[in-house]
C-alpha cells in the first residue's frame, strides 16, 4: 500500500504551485495496489529533484532581486539568523580546525624534512589550509549544523501550515523566509572562513616552530612568497559559494517536507548528504578553473 503524501508545491513570488511526483501519478492511474518500476521510479525522481532544485534556485534569485529592488528585505530576520548561525558554528569550526592544522603541519613537515625541503613546508601548508581546508571546514560545519537547523525550522513551519497561512495573507514566502537566511548564511560563512584561516595557520606555525624545531621566519617567508591576495579572495569566494549551496538545499528541503514529523527528520538527513555532495563538486570545479585565470606565484 502506498501512503498518501502532501504534494510538493512552489510557484511565483514565493507562492506555491502543486507538483505531483511520479509516485502520485502512478497511484492515480493504477490504484492503491500498484507496483512501481524501481529503476524508472528512481531515475525519474532524481531528474525531478534536480529540476525542482534548479527552479527553486532561480526563484530565490528572483525573489532576492525583487526584495532589494523594492527595498523590502527582511533585515531583522537576516540579523537574527546571522546571530543564530554564528552562535552554533563558531566554536565547532575552531575545534575542527585546530587538530586539522596540527595534523597538516606534522605530516607536511615530516615529509618535507625527509626529502630535504623543510624550508618549503610553509608554502605547502598555505596551499592546503588557504585553498582547501579552510573553506571546506566552513562549508561542512555550515551544512551540518546551520543547514540542518534551517531545514528543521522551515520543515516544522511547513507541517504546521504556517507557510500556507503566509500565502493566504498574501506575503511572499521566499522574500520573507528564504532570502534573509541566504544572506545570513553567506555572511557568516565568509567571516567564519577568516577565523578558520587564522586558527589553522597559527596552529601550523606553532607546530612547525615548537615541535618540529623549524624556523618561524622561513615559514612565514615561504608563506608570503608562494601565496598571494587572490588566494585569500578565492578562499572567500569558495566559502560564500559553499554556504549558498547549503542554504539553497536546506530551504528547499524544508519547504517541501512531507509525512509530518518523520518527514522533517528525513529532510534534514537528505539536506546534509546532498549539501556535502554538491559542496565537493563545486570545490573541484573552482579548484580546477582557478589556475586558468590566476598565475602561480613563486619559484623553487
Amino acid at each position: 500500500m502506498i501512503e498518501e503524501t502532501r504534494p510538493e508545491r512552489f510557484g511565483r513570488r514565493g507562492g506555491w504551485r502543486e507538483h505531483r511526483s511520479y509516485d502520485d501519478r502512478e497511484w492515480n492511474n493504477r490504484g492503491n495496489n500498484c507496483r512501481l518500476p524501481a529503476k524508472t521510479n528512481m531515475f525519474s525522481n532524481l531528474l525531478s529533484e534536480i529540476g525542482l532544485l534548479f527552479t527553486f534556485t532561480v526563484r530565490v534569485c528572483v525573489a532576492a532581486f525583487t526584495s532589494l529592488r523594492h527595498k523590502r528585505l527582511a533585515w531583522r530576520e537576516a540579523l537574527d539568523q546571522m546571530w543564530f548561525l554564528a552562535h552554533v558554528t563558531s566554536v565547532a569550526s575552531a575545534l575542527v580546525m585546530i587538530p586539522l592544522g596540527v595534523g597538516v603541519a606534522l605530516q607536511i613537515g615530516a615529509l618535507a624534512d625527509q626529502i630535504g625541503a623543510g624550508a618549503y613546508s610553509g608554502a605547502v601548508v598555505a596551499f592546503l589550509i588557504i585553498g582547501q581546508a579552510g573553506p571546506l571546514v566552513c562549508a561542512l560545519i555550515i551544512a551540518g549544523v546551520g543547514g540542518s537547523a534551517i531545514c528543521a525550522d522551515l520543515g516544522a513551519r511547513t507541517i504546521r501550515e504556517e507557510i500556507d497561512a503566509l500565502e493566504v495573507l498574501g506575503l511572499p514566502v521566499l522574500e520573507r523566509l528564504v532570502v534573509p537566511r541566504m544572506i545570513a548564511i553567506a555572511v557568516v560563512c565568509l567571516l567564519l572562513n577568516s577565523i578558520v584561516l587564522v586558527i589553522g595557520l597559527g596552529a601550523s606555525l606553532f607546530v612547525h616552530v615548537l615541535i618540529l624545531d623549524g624556523n618561524a621566519q622561513s615559514f612565514l617567508r615561504n608563506l608570503v612568497q608562494f601565496s598571494q591576495p587572490s588566494d585569500f579572495v578565492v578562499s572567500g569566494i569558495k566559502a560564500v559559494a559553499f554556504a549558498l549551496i547549503s542554504g539553497i538545499v536546506a530551504c528547499y528541503k524544508g519547504l517541501t517536507v512531507k509525512r509530518g514529523a518523520q518527514g522533517v527528520g528525513d529532510a534534514v538527513n537528505e539536506t546534509v548528504v546532498l549539501s556535502f555532495v554538491l559542496v565537493f563538486v563545486a570545490n573541484l570545479a573552482i579548484t580546477q578553473f582557478y589556475p586558468l585565470f590566476v598565475s602561480v606565484k613563486g619559484a623553487y
